[in-house]
C-alpha cells in the first residue's frame, strides 16, 4: 500500500498571490488539484496537510478523491509532515509539495520503485552551475559539480523508518532545523537514495513562477511587390533576382518593397512572438525610420525578439506560418525555411505552408505577399 502526504500548509507569501498559492488557478483548476490528480493513480490514500484557514476551500476539492482527507499542518514543513505521518497506513509513504503541480508519472513511479528497493527515493537533479560555500560574499570553498544535486519532491520512504526518524527529531526538538524529509531520514536512519528528477517538476514559489500558462500569439504582415519604375529609379534594397522568406533566398523576377530585407514571413512570426509575451509590434521595436535597420536581415531581428521572449520566461513550443502568394512558387523551399526557423526558435515543431489566393484580390493579382503566423509559448 502506498500513502501520499501532500504538503499544503504553507502561507505562500513569497508567491504574492491573492490567496494561498496552492489555490491559485492553473489552466482552470487550483494548483492543488493538479498535484492530487497526478498522484491519484498511484496512491492508495492521500493525506493533505493544510492550514486551518484554508480548510474551507481545500476540503471541497478533496471530495472527488475518495481516498483523500486533510490533516492540520504545523508551523513548519517538518511539523506538518510529522502530523500527517500519524494519519497514514501504507508501507510506503510519498511526500510531495502541493506547489509542484508539474510532476510526471515517470517521476512518481521511479520514486515508488526506489523506496521499495532501497528504503528511500529522493527526487533530485544534478547541477550545471559551479557551487561554492561563502560567508559575507567571500568564497570559502568550491564543490565539484559532479557531487552536487538539488533536491525536489516527491520523496518516498518505508513509512515506519521515516516515522521513526521524525519521532527522533521531534524528541530532540530539532524538527525546525530540517528543510525536507531527506534531512530527517539521513540524520536518524541512513543516507537517502537519489533518483533522477526533471527540470519541469518545478516548485511554484515566486511571482514569476506563476507565468506557467501557455501563451498564444498571432501575427500578420504584408509586403507589396515594387513597381518597375521604382526599381528603375534605384530604390535601395530592391533586387530583381530574389526575395527572402524565412531566411531563405528564393529566385524571383520581382522585388518586395521593404526597409529591411522584406522577409514578410519572419515579420509576421516576430509580431506573433511579441504579442504572445505582451510586447508591442515590430514597428515599435524596429522602426523603418531608424537607419540601423535599413537592409538588415530579418533573421537577425528574429534573434533579438527571441531574447525578449526568453527574458519573459518563455520558450517556443510550436510555430505555424502560412504564406499566400501567386508567384514565385515556394514548394521547393519549404524545408529550407523550416530548418532556418527551427534553428532560430529552438523548437522542432515548426510548420510552414504556402498557397495562392486563386487569382483573387491583390495577392491573386500578383501585387504582394501576405503571411500569417501563430505561436504557442510555454513557460521555461
Amino acid at each position: 500500500m502506498v500513502s501520499l502526504i501532500l504538503c499544503a500548509a504553507g502561507c505562500g507569501t513569497r508567491a504574492e498571490q491573492p490567496e494561498n498559492k496552492i489555490l491559485t488557478d492553473l489552466n482552470g483548476l487550483p494548483v492543488l488539484c493538479h498535484s492530487l490528480s497526478a498522484f491519484a493513480p498511484y496512491a492508495d490514500e492521500i493525506v493533505v496537510a493544510c492550514r486551518e484557514e484554508d480548510e474551507g476551500k481545500i476540503l471541497p476539492l478533496l471530495g472527488q478523491y475518495g481516498n483523500a482527507r486533510a490533516v492540520r499542518g504545523g508551523k513548519t514543513r517538518s511539523e506538518s509532515v510529522y502530523n500527517a505521518l500519524t494519519a497514514v497506513h501504507g508501507e510506503i509513504v510519498l511526500i510531495h509539495d502541493a506547489a509542484r503541480p508539474f510532476v510526471t508519472p515517470e517521476i512518481i513511479k521511479n520514486c515508488i520503485i526506489c523506496a521499495e528497493k532501497y528504503g528511500s527515493g529522493v527526487c533530485s537533479l544534478p547541477t550545471s552551475d559551479t557551487v561554492v560555500m561563502a560567508a559575507e560574499n567571500i568564497v570559502g570553498s568550491y564543490f565539484r559539480r559532479e557531487d552536487v544535486f538539488t533536491l525536489q519532491t516527491p520523496q518516498g520512504y518505508l513509512t515506519e523508518k521515516l516515522r521513526f526518524a521524525y519521532k527522533k527529531a521531534a524528541a530532540a526538538d530539532k524538527l525546525a532545523t530540517f528543510t525536507d524529509d531527506s534531512g530527517v531520514y539521513g540524520a536518524y536512519v541512513a543516507p537517502p537514495h537519489l533518483f533522477r528528477g526533471d527540470a519541469c517538476n518545478k516548485k511554484l514559489t515566486y511571482p514569476q513562477d506563476f507565468c506557467f500558462a501557455e501563451s498564444v500569439g498571432f501575427g500578420v504582415d504584408t509586403h507589396a511587390f515594387a513597381h518597375q519604375d521604382e526599381i528603375d529609379r534605384g530604390i535601395a534594397r530592391l533586387n530583381l533576382s530574389y526575395i527572402t522568406l524565412c531566411g531563405t533566398v528564393i529566385p524571383s523576377n520581382r522585388a518586395l518593397e521593404a526597409h529591411s530585407d522584406g522577409d514578410v514571413a519572419v515579420h509576421a512570426l516576430m509580431d506573433a512572438l511579441l504579442s504572445a509575451v505582451g510586447e508591442r509590434d515590430i514597428g515599435f521595436h524596429f522602426p523603418d525610420t531608424d537607419p540601423q535597420y535599413e537592409g538588415i536581415s530579418s533573421m537577425v531581428l528574429l534573434e533579438k525578439v527571441m531574447v525578449m521572449v526568453r527574458n519573459r520566461g518563455f520558450s517556443v513550443k510550436n510555430a505555424s506560418i502560412s504564406i499566400l502568394c501567386e508567384l514565385p512558387r515556394l514548394a521547393p523551399y519549404i524545408e529550407a525555411m523550416r530548418t532556418n526557423l527551427r534553428r532560430a526558435l529552438g523548437c522542432e515543431n515548426v510548420a510552414v505552408a504556402a498557397g495562392t489566393n486563386e487569382k483573387l484580390g491583390y495577392i491573386g493579382e500578383g501585387r504582394g505577399i501576405t503571411a500569417y503566423a501563430m505561436v504557442l509559448l510555454g513557460h521555461i
